[in-house]
């Protein structure tokens, strides 16, 4: 369980065994990880299968190349990196599970001062778990839904999240790991199956 407030950020090094591992460099975490812990990357929990140094390796089920953005990954691309909630931690974002509902597609990132305003289009099958002002997990960086019309949100980025997540070398036409709102989707789930019915 994480909360899409950033720690860090980390280098893509590169893919091994065709796309099966991704390698990245994160020396300022790695000496806090050992094999087995989870770690959301852009987003994503994925466990830890070995580490050399600075260097941490990952595998990718097929699960994870279908439905997320770490499949098309280039050498130097900075990531979004999260340690996992622990019991005495403050949730400053919202939940996040790290299982990514699908990639979205950067539209445009524009000025907006004191930071920018970024528009994404979604697949239109999750358009019944944003509502204005709720939450939206966007390569793993918790933020608040400013405006939302048919396949479409924008968000507002805060100079701080420009500072410290990858969000603000986004282009028009990047693919980004879109996570709807955890409480949101259970509670569609359950008034869609008539569960509120006694």
């Amino acid at each position: 369980m994480f909360t899409g407030i950033i720690v860090s950020t980390g280098l893509f090094k590169g893919y091994r065994r065709g796309r099966q591992e991704m390698q990245l460099e994160a020396a300022d975490l790695a000496p806090k990880l050992e094999p087995g812990a989870s770690l959301a990357v852009n987003g994503v929990c994925l466990s830890l299968v070995s580490k050399d140094k600075g260097a941490l390796a990952f595998d990718l089920s097929q699960e994870t190349l279908g439905r997320t953005n770490l499949g098309a990954l280039r050498p130097g691309a900075r990531l979004n990196l999260e340690l996992p909630l622990t019991l005495g931690s403050l949730v400053s974002g919202h939940l996040v599970s790290g299982h990514i509902d699908a990639v979205g597609k950067v539209v445009r990132l524009v000025e907006k001062r004191p930071g920018k305003r970024l528009l994404i289009s979604f697949p239109s099958d999750l358009r019944p778990y944003f509502v204005p002002k709720g939450s939206v997990a966007v390569n793993g960086v918790s933020l608040t839904i400013a405006a939302l019309e048919g396949a479409r949100l924008e968000t507002e980025l805060i100079p701080l999240t420009l500072k410290g997540t990858n969000l603000g070398d986004l282009r028009g036409g990047d693919p980004v790991n879109l996570e709807c709102d955890m409480v949101g989707k259970y509670a569609y789930n359950w008034f869609s199956q008539g569960r509120s019915r006694r």
